[in-house]
């Protein structure tokens, strides 16, 4: 990410903070336009262009999205002023903003759980991640089969989140695509994810005090994800971005046979 991409977002994020009435509808309408300029490049590259004037941009844009509600269009109007590196990092903007949009509509879900654990279930499936990640066949049909997959079983914020972002896969596995949006939601929310590998399932006391844990040792509230892998035989491995704390039983077995070989 470029320094111009970086600030355009940092300024795009605000305009959406800004915002008033933000709301599932607005989420969607941010996703169309992710999408609109994704499907168009002479579009997004249009948009992006750091030749043209911020107000002949805004033009473009108006005419373009007007048929968005108007906190979208409002916010869009921010955006197609600021000056990204790329017209690629234009796309990937307004689809954080969507993301983030969705997150402010829904702010007591447990998105960022109900993400991973759907990350895990496409993970688990080779036939449902092919389906879902491929480039042939009609990206919308994508998006309504995730949603038919999580009627009822999780949040409208969630089904909204997955079901977009699965339409523009951009190279990128579904999983990958599922991680990037729980990080924007734990971002919005002043959190960090934190993976948690266990070999047993873990009491919601010992999440909480993990949490805690973390939060003192990282400076920053963390939304815990766990996992069971009866591999491990006992301990934790926790993982946060790069960061891989490993005190697994397995791990320790692994490095005493590797001191006795060497």
């Amino acid at each position: 990410m470029g320094s111009a991409t970086t600030h355009a977002l940092a300024a795009s994020n605000a305009a959406l903070g800004a915002a008033s009435g933000v709301d599932l509808g607005v989420a969607g309408d941010l996703f169309a336009a992710a999408r609109a300029l994704a499907d168009t490049p002479q579009l997004s590259g249009a948009l992006a262009y750091w030749g043209s004037a911020p107000d002949a941009r805004a033009k473009v844009a108006t005419a373009v999205f007007a048929a968005l509600g108007q906190t979208a269009q409002d916010v869009l109007q921010k955006v197609v002023r600021e000056r990204w590196s790329d017209a690629g990092d234009l796309v990937d903007g307004v689809e954080e903003l969507a993301i983030r949009a969705a997150a402010t509509a829904e702010p007591e879900a447990d998105i960022e759980r109900e993400l991973f654990q759907f990350a895990r279930i496409v993970a688990a499936d080779p036939q449902l991640e092919l389906a879902l990640g491929s480039r042939l066949g009609d990206q919308a049909v994508k998006g309504r089969l995730v949603q038919s997959l999580l009627n009822g079983r999780a949040n409208a914020a969630t089904a909204l989140i997955a079901s977009s972002v699965v339409q523009r896969p951009r190279e990128r596995r579904v999983r990958e695509l599922l991680g990037r949006a729980e990080r924007i939601v734990s971002d919005a929310r002043g959190r960090t994810v934190a993976t948690v590998t266990s070999a047993v399932a873990l009491g919601a006391a010992q999440v909480d005090r993990l949490a805690a844990w973390l939060k003192s040792s990282y400076g920053t509230d963390i939304s815990v994800n766990t996992i069971i892998d009866r591999t491990l035989v006992g301990g934790l491995r926790v993982q946060i971005a790069d960061d891989v704390i490993d005190a697994t039983v397995s791990s320790r077995l692994s490095d005493l046979r590797q001191r006795l070989a060497g």
